[in-house]
């Protein structure tokens, strides 16, 4: 899932003749363009209705095809940039671009399906590759050999609201670090009077499992057993999300009575300044300010309860297994220049803070060393967002454990939303017989492969 909603729905993998229909157009092309030039096709180019970012989009191939005459770019339409109706259609069908979109949870499908080109021996000589963060790579790497480059990342945190905190007693600028913390910060806030809710969680729609899952890896825990054979959710840790749960919804009545709540009920809350608490990442700020009534100065991002694990995210690229080597180089350069290189494409922060985008949010964080020293360098510079408000985040991110989302992820999310919602609306939810029914549920799921 999206840190900012669902990134793409449970959908059937079988590609059937009417999904290919007029898929041919956008697959890959020759690789040269009639005056010589290595031609490549790049998709995920914002639609003509987000007609800023298509303008950059277009603007960045301009300026990398000045510095780079002998590479031709050609963009394709993609919105969303991944569509689950034909992402696997245009896999089976060898119909994908040369250069394309995958979300990180789809990378291993991909290569599983021999659809990746092995880009091993060309990407060792991509400018910043090797300071991506070693986990991020690991996303795209497979028995070895590398399939991918990351584009962006993101990982789960504690969003609060700091003027509710300072009305409440509560200090801003130390927020709840354990999930005990939490509980009391939340009474005192759902205290301020009748509406004020201390915190939010989903719990419909796959969103309840989802966030169950990123709740169990902050208590250290997991959904699976670590061969990805078993389920793991009937443990302490599981026991511990519900029970946590069920104690500020019943014993402290802090996370109000309206339930089976998903992303824009609490997005909604929050924005009018009624909540306190919810579980979100870094790209949920601008959609408060922009969307839901919300300000920047109100909102402050901590990290993931305990200390333990979060969930973690994001996308990156790939290349079609047909592509020659000479496209192979010429789409590395481009992401280079797109994704990989602070003060460029992307990551173009003095042109992002001129069109009144926000910069400084503490993700994507993408790279360590050198390469992140400078990033970081450059969103304080165009720093156009209280950078401050999001210091516990990054100082306290850094050392939990980051987990991707679980194999079968929306069919598990879909059998913990039954656990999430019973104990939001049943006082007598039976923790252990929920536990139970869900591992037997996730054991069955597993073992359909």
């Amino acid at each position: 899932m999206s840190s900012s909603g669902f990134r793409r729905t449970f959908a059937s993998a079988t590609a059937t003749a009417l999904a290919l229909t007029g898929l041919a157009a956008c697959g890959a092309g020759g690789d040269s363009s009639a005056d010589g030039r290595t031609r490549i096709t790049v998709n995920c180019m914002p639609p003509k209705s987000a007609r800023i970012d298509r303008q950059n989009f277009e603007d960045d191939i301009a300026t990398f095809e000045k510095a780079n005459p002998d590479i031709d770019v050609v963009g394709r339409d993609a919105f969303p940039c991944q569509d689950p109706k034909t992402f696997d259609a245009k896999l089976a069908g060898g119909q994908m671009e040369d250069v394309f979109y995958t979300y990180f949870t789809d990378a291993r499908h991909v290569v599983d399906i021999n659809q990746a080109a092995d880009i091993t021996a060309y990407v060792k000589d991509m400018k910043g590759y090797s300071d991506i963060q070693q986990s991020l790579r690991d996303v795209y790497t497979v028995d070895g050999k590398v399939y991918g480059v990351p584009r962006t990342n993101y990982s789960m945190g504690l969003l609060y609201n700091r003027k509710l905190f300072q009305r409440a007693g509560l200090d801003p600028a130390e927020p709840p670090a354990t999930w005990e913390e939490v509980r009391t910060a939340a009474k005192k806030i759902a205290g301020l009077g009748k509406g004020y809710v201390g915190y939010a969680d989903y719990s419909a729609q796959n969103q309840g499992g989802w966030h169950f899952t990123a709740e169990i890896y902050a208590q250290g825990g997991d959904n699976v057993t670590a061969d990805g054979e078993k389920a793991d959710v009937d443990s302490t840790a599981g026991r511990a999300v519900l029970q946590n749960l069920k104690d500020m919804r019943w014993s402290d009545g802090s996370m109000g009575t309206k339930q089976l709540l998903i992303l824009n009920d609490v997005q909604q809350m929050m924005g009018s300044g009624k909540l306190g608490m919810y579980l979100s990442a870094p790209d949920n700020v601008p959609i408060l300010v922009k969307e839901k009534g919300g300000s920047y100065e109100d909102l402050a991002l901590a990290p993931m309860p305990g200390g333990k694990g979060t969930l973690i995210g994001g996308d990156g690229y790939m290349f079609n297994k047909k592509a020659s080597p000479d496209q192979i180089r010429a789409g590395l350069t481009w992401l280079e220049f797109q994704t990989n290189t602070p003060g460029s494409g992307l990551n173009d922060w003095k042109r992002a803070a001129d069109l009144k985008a926000p910069v400084g949010l503490p993700e994507p964080r993408l790279w360590s060393g050198a390469t992140d020293t400078r990033d970081q360098e450059l969103k304080k510079r165009y720093a156009n967002v209280p950078v401050e408000n999001y210091q516990a985040f990054l100082d306290g991110s850094q050392g939990l454990t980051a987990k991707l989302e679980p194999p079968k992820a929306q069919q598990i999310y879909s059998v913990l939303d039954g656990a999430v919602s019973a104990v939001l609306t049943k006082k007598d939810a039976d923790i252990d017989r929920l536990l139970q029914d869900a591992q037997s549920k996730i054991d069955g799921i597993l073992a359909r492969g």
